[in-house]
Protein backbone atom coordinates (compact mmCIF):
# COMPACT_ATOMS: atom_id res chain seq x y z
CA UNK A 1 0.00 0.00 0.00
CA UNK A 2 1.48 3.47 -1.29
CA UNK A 3 0.31 6.69 0.86
CA UNK A 4 0.56 9.90 -1.27
CA UNK A 5 3.63 11.68 0.08
CA UNK A 6 3.23 16.00 0.57
CA UNK A 7 7.03 16.62 -1.14
CA UNK A 8 5.18 14.63 -4.34
CA UNK A 9 4.88 17.84 -6.08
CA UNK A 10 8.32 19.84 -5.10
CA UNK A 11 10.58 16.65 -6.16
CA UNK A 12 8.84 17.19 -9.23
CA UNK A 13 9.50 20.46 -9.23
CA UNK A 14 12.95 20.21 -8.25
CA UNK A 15 13.95 17.07 -10.61
CA UNK A 16 13.17 19.13 -13.80
CA UNK A 17 15.50 22.06 -12.22
CA UNK A 18 18.92 19.45 -11.23
CA UNK A 19 20.32 16.80 -13.22
CA UNK A 20 20.96 14.80 -9.68
CA UNK A 21 18.62 14.64 -7.05
CA UNK A 22 18.98 13.33 -3.24
CA UNK A 23 16.44 11.97 -1.25
CA UNK A 24 17.88 11.37 2.42
CA UNK A 25 16.49 10.44 5.64
CA UNK A 26 16.53 7.25 8.18
CA UNK A 27 16.39 4.13 7.58
CA UNK A 28 12.85 2.39 6.79
CA UNK A 29 11.58 5.98 6.07
CA UNK A 30 9.71 4.97 2.49
CA UNK A 31 12.63 6.59 0.73
CA UNK A 32 12.40 3.70 -1.85
CA UNK A 33 9.33 3.33 -2.03
CA UNK A 34 8.64 7.13 -2.78
CA UNK A 35 11.05 7.43 -5.31
CA UNK A 36 10.20 3.84 -7.53
CA UNK A 37 6.67 5.14 -7.18
CA UNK A 38 7.53 8.36 -8.73
CA UNK A 39 9.90 7.23 -11.66
CA UNK A 40 7.14 3.78 -12.31
CA UNK A 41 8.69 2.60 -15.88
CA UNK A 42 10.56 5.55 -16.72
CA UNK A 43 13.49 4.75 -15.18
CA UNK A 44 15.97 2.15 -14.46
CA UNK A 45 16.70 0.73 -10.69
CA UNK A 46 19.71 -0.64 -9.17
CA UNK A 47 20.73 -1.10 -5.26
CA UNK A 48 23.95 -0.96 -4.02
CA UNK A 49 22.98 -3.38 -1.52
CA UNK A 50 23.45 -6.36 -3.60
CA UNK A 51 27.27 -7.05 -2.86
CA UNK A 52 28.25 -7.79 -6.87
CA UNK A 53 26.70 -4.68 -8.10
CA UNK A 54 28.73 -2.99 -5.16
CA UNK A 55 31.49 -4.84 -6.04
CA UNK A 56 31.61 -3.21 -9.49
CA UNK A 57 30.68 0.62 -8.43
CA UNK A 58 33.34 0.77 -6.20
CA UNK A 59 36.05 -1.17 -8.27
CA UNK A 60 35.17 0.44 -11.57
CA UNK A 61 32.68 3.25 -11.56
CA UNK A 62 32.88 3.94 -15.29
CA UNK A 63 31.46 0.85 -16.17
CA UNK A 64 28.92 0.70 -13.54
CA UNK A 65 27.46 3.79 -15.45
CA UNK A 66 27.86 2.06 -18.76
CA UNK A 67 25.36 -0.68 -17.46
CA UNK A 68 23.42 1.51 -15.54
CA UNK A 69 23.11 4.42 -17.36
CA UNK A 70 20.91 7.41 -16.75
CA UNK A 71 17.81 7.86 -16.35
CA UNK A 72 18.18 5.67 -13.21
CA UNK A 73 17.50 5.44 -9.33
CA UNK A 74 20.44 4.30 -7.82
CA UNK A 75 19.62 3.47 -3.87
CA UNK A 76 22.19 3.57 -1.27
CA UNK A 77 24.17 5.39 -2.89
CA UNK A 78 26.61 5.87 0.63
CA UNK A 79 28.02 2.57 -0.26
CA UNK A 80 29.77 3.75 -3.07
CA UNK A 81 31.06 7.47 -2.80
CA UNK A 82 33.45 6.52 -5.44
CA UNK A 83 30.52 7.32 -8.06
CA UNK A 84 29.69 10.74 -7.65
CA UNK A 85 32.92 12.25 -9.42
CA UNK A 86 31.74 9.91 -12.25
CA UNK A 87 28.38 10.74 -12.06
CA UNK A 88 29.17 14.82 -12.18
CA UNK A 89 31.46 14.31 -15.71
CA UNK A 90 27.79 12.12 -17.44
CA UNK A 91 25.93 15.41 -15.58
CA UNK A 92 28.32 17.83 -17.70
CA UNK A 93 28.46 15.87 -20.46
CA UNK A 94 24.79 15.45 -20.78
CA UNK A 95 23.51 18.71 -19.60
CA UNK A 96 20.17 17.54 -18.76
CA UNK A 97 17.45 17.78 -15.92
CA UNK A 98 16.43 14.35 -13.65
CA UNK A 99 19.23 12.34 -15.07
CA UNK A 100 19.89 10.37 -11.27
CA UNK A 101 17.84 10.18 -8.88
CA UNK A 102 20.10 8.84 -5.51
CA UNK A 103 19.01 7.68 -1.94
CA UNK A 104 21.11 7.82 1.06
CA UNK A 105 21.45 8.37 4.74
CA UNK A 106 22.78 11.53 5.89
CA UNK A 107 25.92 10.22 6.65
CA UNK A 108 28.28 12.84 6.89
CA UNK A 109 31.55 11.19 4.43
CA UNK A 110 28.38 11.33 2.11
CA UNK A 111 27.22 14.74 2.09
CA UNK A 112 31.13 15.39 1.91
CA UNK A 113 31.27 13.84 -1.47
CA UNK A 114 28.00 15.26 -2.27
CA UNK A 115 28.47 18.57 -1.71
CA UNK A 116 32.70 18.73 -3.07
CA UNK A 117 31.78 16.56 -6.60
CA UNK A 118 28.13 17.64 -7.36
CA UNK A 119 27.82 21.23 -6.21
CA UNK A 120 25.38 23.43 -8.08
CA UNK A 121 24.22 20.01 -9.48
CA UNK A 122 22.03 18.19 -7.40
CA UNK A 123 18.96 18.62 -5.17
CA UNK A 124 18.90 17.16 -2.00
CA UNK A 125 15.42 16.83 -0.02
CA UNK A 126 14.75 15.46 3.31
CA UNK A 127 12.15 12.34 3.72
CA UNK A 128 11.02 12.03 7.12
CA UNK A 129 8.79 9.34 8.53
CA UNK A 130 4.57 9.58 7.35
CA UNK A 131 2.84 12.50 9.08
CA UNK A 132 -0.75 12.22 10.68
CA UNK A 133 -2.25 14.26 6.94
CA UNK A 134 -0.35 11.52 5.49
CA UNK A 135 -1.67 8.86 7.24
CA UNK A 136 -4.84 10.49 6.70
CA UNK A 137 -5.40 10.17 3.08
CA UNK A 138 -4.28 14.04 3.01
CA UNK A 139 -0.27 14.14 1.41
CA UNK A 140 -1.53 15.33 -1.66
CA UNK A 141 -3.75 18.27 -0.80
CA UNK A 142 -1.34 19.37 2.16
CA UNK A 143 1.65 21.76 1.89
CA UNK A 144 5.05 21.28 3.36
CA UNK A 145 4.89 22.81 6.67
CA UNK A 146 7.16 25.56 7.63
CA UNK A 147 7.57 26.53 11.27
CA UNK A 148 6.75 30.02 11.35
CA UNK A 149 4.98 32.17 13.30
CA UNK A 150 1.67 32.33 10.75
CA UNK A 151 2.10 28.55 9.71
CA UNK A 152 2.19 27.52 13.21
CA UNK A 153 -1.17 29.52 14.02
CA UNK A 154 -2.88 28.22 10.57
CA UNK A 155 -1.71 24.56 11.33
CA UNK A 156 -3.15 24.89 15.00
CA UNK A 157 -6.03 26.33 14.19
CA UNK A 158 -6.93 23.68 11.23
CA UNK A 159 -6.05 20.95 14.07
CA UNK A 160 -8.47 22.28 16.98
CA UNK A 161 -10.99 19.74 17.79
CA UNK A 162 -9.09 16.73 16.35
CA UNK A 163 -9.43 13.78 19.34
CA UNK A 164 -6.21 13.27 21.43
CA UNK A 165 -6.56 9.98 21.62
CA UNK A 166 -5.96 9.60 17.86
CA UNK A 167 -2.24 11.54 17.91
CA UNK A 168 -1.29 9.67 20.95
CA UNK A 169 -1.86 6.56 19.01
CA UNK A 170 0.51 8.02 16.25
CA UNK A 171 3.18 8.96 18.19
CA UNK A 172 3.26 5.34 19.77
CA UNK A 173 3.18 3.78 17.20
CA UNK A 174 5.93 5.99 15.29
CA UNK A 175 6.07 7.02 11.51
CA UNK A 176 7.91 4.16 9.59
CA UNK A 177 5.71 3.54 6.95
CA UNK A 178 6.35 -0.49 7.50
CA UNK A 179 4.99 -0.52 10.85
CA UNK A 180 2.59 2.50 11.08
CA UNK A 181 0.39 1.01 8.27
CA UNK A 182 0.17 -2.31 9.61
CA UNK A 183 -2.44 -3.58 11.48
CA UNK A 184 -1.33 -6.25 14.55
CA UNK A 185 2.59 -6.16 14.08
CA UNK A 186 4.39 -6.17 17.28
CA UNK A 187 5.56 -3.08 18.07
CA UNK A 188 8.42 -4.24 20.61
CA UNK A 189 9.73 -6.64 17.41
CA UNK A 190 9.82 -4.06 14.82
CA UNK A 191 11.74 -1.21 17.10
CA UNK A 192 13.74 -4.14 18.54
CA UNK A 193 15.22 -5.01 15.12
CA UNK A 194 15.29 -1.56 13.74
CA UNK A 195 17.54 -0.59 16.56
CA UNK A 196 19.42 -3.64 16.23
CA UNK A 197 20.56 -3.19 12.11
CA UNK A 198 21.23 0.22 13.01
CA UNK A 199 23.13 -0.80 15.36
CA UNK A 200 25.19 -3.53 13.71
CA UNK A 201 25.02 -1.32 10.30
CA UNK A 202 25.26 2.25 10.77
CA UNK A 203 26.52 3.16 13.41
CA UNK A 204 29.21 0.37 13.29
CA UNK A 205 30.49 2.42 10.25
CA UNK A 206 29.80 5.72 10.62
CA UNK A 207 30.71 6.72 14.56
CA UNK A 208 33.68 3.69 15.16
CA UNK A 209 31.52 2.56 17.63
CA UNK A 210 33.88 -0.39 19.16
CA UNK A 211 30.87 -0.90 21.98
CA UNK A 212 27.55 -1.45 20.96
CA UNK A 213 26.00 -1.99 24.35
CA UNK A 214 27.75 1.41 24.94
CA UNK A 215 26.31 2.90 22.29
CA UNK A 216 22.89 1.71 23.03
CA UNK A 217 22.89 2.81 26.46
CA UNK A 218 24.12 6.47 25.32
CA UNK A 219 20.85 6.19 22.67
CA UNK A 220 18.45 5.44 25.43
CA UNK A 221 19.75 8.36 27.05
CA UNK A 222 19.85 10.65 24.46
CA UNK A 223 15.95 9.54 23.93
CA UNK A 224 14.95 9.99 27.07
CA UNK A 225 15.98 13.87 26.85
CA UNK A 226 13.79 14.55 23.33
CA UNK A 227 12.75 18.46 23.80
CA UNK A 228 14.85 19.05 26.56
CA UNK A 229 18.11 21.25 26.75
CA UNK A 230 21.48 19.25 25.73
CA UNK A 231 23.29 18.95 29.23
CA UNK A 232 26.44 16.81 27.56
CA UNK A 233 27.56 16.12 31.16
CA UNK A 234 24.40 14.41 32.61
CA UNK A 235 24.21 13.01 29.35
CA UNK A 236 27.39 10.99 29.48
CA UNK A 237 26.90 10.44 33.07
CA UNK A 238 23.85 8.18 32.42
CA UNK A 239 24.85 6.27 29.72
CA UNK A 240 28.22 5.92 31.95
CA UNK A 241 30.70 7.10 28.87
CA UNK A 242 33.37 9.70 29.15
CA UNK A 243 31.37 13.43 28.05
CA UNK A 244 34.36 13.40 24.93
CA UNK A 245 32.38 9.91 24.14
CA UNK A 246 29.05 11.37 24.35
CA UNK A 247 30.25 14.81 22.16
CA UNK A 248 31.70 12.96 19.44
CA UNK A 249 28.41 10.26 19.28
CA UNK A 250 26.19 13.45 19.21
CA UNK A 251 27.96 15.49 16.91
Amino acid sequence: MYVTRTLEGFFRKASSQFPVMLVVGARQVGKTTFLRHLSKAKRSYVTLDDPLVLNLARRDPSLFLQRFPPPVLIDEIQYAPELFPHIKMEVDRRRETGLFWLTGSQQFHMMKGVSESLAGRVGIVQLLGLSRRELLGQGRSSRPFLPTPAGIGKRAEAERGAPLGDLYRIIWRGAFPAFALSRGADRDLFYGSYVQTYLQRDVRDLARVGDEMSFLRFLRAAAARTGQLLNMTDLARDADVAPNTAKSWIS
